[in-house]
Parts: structure tokens; C-alpha cells; sequence
């Protein structure tokens, strides 16, 4: 990756019945809690963090979150972390139970990963006002204790659809997302403003794989492998996706319909197979890890970020992976004079499709 994007576990008396039901669904010892010692020059801080839906080892969105929660643990000599996992069809009550769990705990930041915490974080902060909260992929700015990490989705999603458009044989692209929510929007009408970029003429195939309020779209291989061969079926030949855990089914039948695959939120190379990997142009990043980290970084220095804070392209909170040379050597230049018109305010990517 290019050098610009290197930047106490006893459960309340009050929460015990609580306590009990969430560690036998979310099993947080199995699921990568631990305890860090502070150390010397460390922090007794505790950092909580919960997944949304599709949970770590998605391969997106949520192992990005628990790659910062990793650089919290190893660099910030962190008192302890711990993460826990989602349910399938869970209600928000269970967002709820998850949040107020860790605080209760004495948990210092607790951090929810998606917009699905929105409401649930509204009900909890309030209760805890010496507990810093976040949530990545939200804008909450009526609650003190509650700090907003939101991305230019649409941005990188615009330098994925540049590097299809460069790339298709057949001026015939694809695009899969997991469930269609105005979030899921900004990937699409940044992929598309990108290709209508260098070719207004290439066809796009447009697919959701779920309607809310089923958010089964983020988390069904099977059903986003389906959506990509039925792409390729009808002559597109580079496919990009935002559909999370879904996204491993679009990369399987891209490999082996031998298209080509645009990743998104992490380098989705480095955790395809061998057998895959050649299929692999890029991905859109979406650095949810450093955005992770640095809001922990800001409450152990005693100054936490409070707000929105914003991640896009000029900050390096979102980019493109250029971990496949032998994919990227050929379209490097055209995606970084792209990159550096989207930040020197030339080229304004649409949010909406």
C-alpha cells in the first residue's frame, strides 16, 4: 500500500444477567478479546469494540475495523481490547445489550462499526457521559459522548470505476452491492461517475442482492457469486463490489469465469487465494483501520476527536491498492492524475446514482 495511508473485564452487578446472554452469542475470548498490559509509557485505557453485520473475517469492512483494533493493542500498550461479534437477523435491542455491556464493564471507548449502531448509540451514550463512543459509517452530532468516523465512499469507488473502465476488453462493467441503502449508493455512483469518466459509452450491470430491512445482502457468498456470473453471463468483464462478506462470492466467480475483480474497505488481494489473485485489479480502500486507530490514539493523548471526522481522498482516508503490480502497472498514472483531480476539487463525484 502506497506510503499516504501509513499514518477492566469484571462484569457490572447491574449487567450481569445481561453479561451472561451476550457472552454465550458473542463468546468475546473466542472472538479476539484479549488483555494487553499497559506497560511502561502504556495506557490502562480499555477499548471495546462491535462489528456490524457479517462480522470479523468478512474480508471488508470489519476485518479493516479489527486491523486498527490490532495497531490499538500492539502500538498504544492498550490495558485491554476486546470485540465482539453480531447475530444473524439480530434486533436492535441486541445493539443495544452489546454497547451497554461494555460500558457497564468500565470499558474507557467503545466503538460500534456501522451505520446500523446509529439508533443504539443514541439510547446508550447518554447513560455513560464519561465513556467516548464512536461509530464509523454514521453522522451523530447531537449526543457529546458519541464521535462520527465517516468516509468519501464515492471517492474511492470513483478510481474503481476509472481502473474498470481502463480495463475492460468488452466496454461492459459490473457492479454488485449487498444491500441497497443510501450508503451502499455512494459506492455505486462513484463507480459509475468513474467509468462514464473514461468511457460514457461502456455498460454498467447494476445489482443489489437484498432490500432493507434484509441486510442478508452483507453476508451471503452464495448469493453475490450468482449476481457476478449472472454479470459476466450478460458480457461484463470487470466486476466491482460493496457487498462485504458477499464480496468473497463475487471474487469466486470472477476467478473462475477468468474476469477481473475490483475489491473494497481492505486489499482484497492480499486475502484472495493464489489461484485468485491474478483475477485481482485493485480495490477501493476505505482505511476504517486508521480511523480506529487514531480516534484511540486521540483519547490516550487526552485530547479525543469529537465530532465528525471526515476521510477522504486528500487525508488518505480512502485510495485505491496497488498491491497487484502486474494489474496496476499499465493504469498507475491515469488513476493518480484521477485521484489528484478529485483532490484538487477539478473532478466533484456524485453520492447518489
Amino acid at each position: 500500500m502506497r506510503s499516504r495511508f501509513a499514518a477492566r473485564l469484571a462484569a457490572a452487578a447491574s449487567a450481569g444477567a445481561v453479561a451472561l446472554a451476550l457472552t454465550a452469542c458473542d463468546n468475546p475470548q473466542e472472538d479476539g478479546g484479549s488483555a494487553g498490559g499497559g506497560g511502561e509509557g502504556g495506557s490502562d485505557i480499555r477499548v471495546g469494540l462491535a462489528y456490524d453485520i457479517g462480522g470479523r473475517g468478512d474480508k471488508s469492512f470489519n476485518d479493516s475495523a479489527y486491523q486498527g483494533l490490532q495497531r490499538v493493542e500492539e502500538e498504544l500498550g492498550i490495558g485491554e481490547v476486546k470485540d465482539l461479534e453480531p447475530n444473524p437477523d439480530e434486533p436492535d435491542s441486541a445493539k443495544v445489550d452489546r454497547l451497554r455491556l461494555m460500558a457497564d464493564q468500565g470499558f474507557d471507548v467503545v466503538i460500534g462499526v456501522g451505520y446500523a449502531y446509529a439508533e443504539p448509540l443514541r439510547e446508550v451514550a447518554p447513560e455513560f457521559p464519561d465513556t467516548r463512543f464512536a461509530i464509523v459509517d454514521e453522522e451523530i452530532d447531537d449526543v457529546d459522548n458519541v464521535t462520527s468516523l465517516v468516509f468519501a465512499e464515492e471517492q474511492a469507488s470513483f478510481l474503481a470505476g476509472v481502473a474498470a473502465a481502463l480495463k475492460t476488453e468488452e466496454d461492459h462493467v459490473g457492479f454488485v452491492g449487498g444491500v441497497e441503502t443510501p450508503l451502499i449508493h455512494k459506492f455505486e455512483a462513484g463507480y459509475a461517475a468513474g467509468v462514464e469518466h473514461v468511457d460514457p459509452d461502456i455498460e454498467i450491470e447494476r445489482q443489489y442482492l437484498t432490500q432493507p430491512p434484509d441486510m442478508q445482502g452483507f453476508q451471503d457468498p452464495g448469493a453475490g457469486k450468482s449476481a457476478a456470473k449472472s454479470q459476466i453471463d450478460r458480457g461484463a468483464d470487470v466486476v466491482y463490489h460493496a457487498a462485504g462478506a458477499s464480496g468473497t462470492g463475487v471474487l469466486e466467480a470472477v476467478a473462475e469465469e477468468e474476469a477481473l475483480f475490483i475489491g473494497v474497505d481492505s486489499d482484497q488481494y492480499e486475502n484472495a487465494s493464489e489461484e485468485q489473485k491474478p483475477y485481482v485489479v485493485t480495490s477501493a480502500m476505505k482505511r476504517v483501520d486508521n480511523a480506529v486507530f487514531e480516534f484511540v490514539s486521540s483519547v490516550v493523548e487526552g485530547e479525543p476527536q469529537t465530532g465528525v471526522q471526515r476521510f477522504d481522498l486528500a487525508s488518505g482516508g480512502v485510495g485505491y491498492a496497488d498491491s497487484n503490480e502486474e494489474q496496476i502497472a499499465d493504469i498507475r498514472e491515469e488513476l493518480d492524475q484521477a485521484e489528484q483531480r478529485i483532490i484538487d476539487g477539478e473532478i466533484e463525484v456524485p453520492t447518489e446514482p
